[in-house]
């Protein structure tokens, strides 16, 4: 009589790769297949370039909004994996478009860029929205901004640039191999370039197999608020909202 597995319980739990078994001395082969499609998608999430019209399309035909596109000084995807840095600034064109369209200080803007996983953001990033927006009714919004080639600090220029008192960036998260449809959302106050991540309020792991979608969309409901109310955010803005969510509110009052 074969014995269970004792692993097989906890192995049902979780996406992690434990109770894998073996072969003789290696990993049964099905093991070993299932990881090698897990790094391709990882690795495709991380090199399939974004369709920035399309994103800027679908946002048109949901909110009946034009959205601004814009690209970061990383000109392509080999110097934006190689240089950081560039991914963080508005290239040229993109800056002087952006500077043209401040209008007077507004509340939020948002921005929706590629980051490490264009996989996560095609598959997440306009559901986000659909379901974080009636959430912020009341608040001054810019247009919102597609930036291709953007990393999380891009948004601090941004921000700035419109004059936001708070700018909200969405991107692709680094892919783990559980994980390549990931989605972050990093909140900043009084944005401007040169801002720490210590000065942000993140909210990781976006996607249906890891943090909900209205879940993650009332926590940044009641993170916007919060900030806006306090005039901060960062490691001085704690997330409180699983006492609010708990009690089924869903969003915190937005200040008038």
């Amino acid at each position: 009589m074969k014995r269970a597995d004792p692993w097989g319980a906890l192995a049902g739990l979780t996406a992690a790769r434990i109770a894998l078994g073996r072969a003789g001395a290696s990993l049964p082969t099905g093991a070993v297949l299932r990881f090698d499609v897990a790094h391709a998608l990882a690795r495709d999430a991380v090199h399939t370039p974004l369709d920035l019209a399309a994103l800027a399309a679908g946002w048109q035909a949901r909110q009946g909004e034009a959205a601004v596109i814009v690209h970061s000084r990383a000109g392509d995807r080999h110097i934006y994996l190689q240089r950081p840095d560039l991914g963080r600034r508005l290239d040229e064109d993109g800056a002087t478009r952006l500077a043209a369209l401040a209008a007077g200080e507004i509340d939020l803007a948002i921005v929706v860029a590629d980051g490490l996983s264009a996989t996560g953001v095609a598959a997440h990033a306009l559901d986000l929205l659909d379901e974080l927006l009636p959430r912020l009714r009341g608040l001054r919004r810019a247009p919102l901004i597609v930036a291709g080639q953007g990393r999380v600090a891009l948004g601090d220029e941004i921000g700035a640039l419109l004059k936001a008192r708070l700018v909200l960036v969405l991107l692709g998260e680094r892919p783990g191999l559980s994980s390549p449809d990931s989605l972050g959302a990093y909140l900043t106050f009084a944005p401007q370039a040169g801002r720490l991540d210590a000065e942000r309020n993140c909210v990781s792991n976006i996607r249906p197999a890891g943090l909900p979608l209205p879940l993650a969309a009332a926590r940044l409901a009641w993170l916007i608020a919060a900030a806006l109310t306090r005039r901060l955010t960062g490691v001085g803005l704690k997330d409180e909202s699983d006492t609010l969510l708990s009690g089924g509110g869903g969003s915190a009052a937005l200040p008038s």
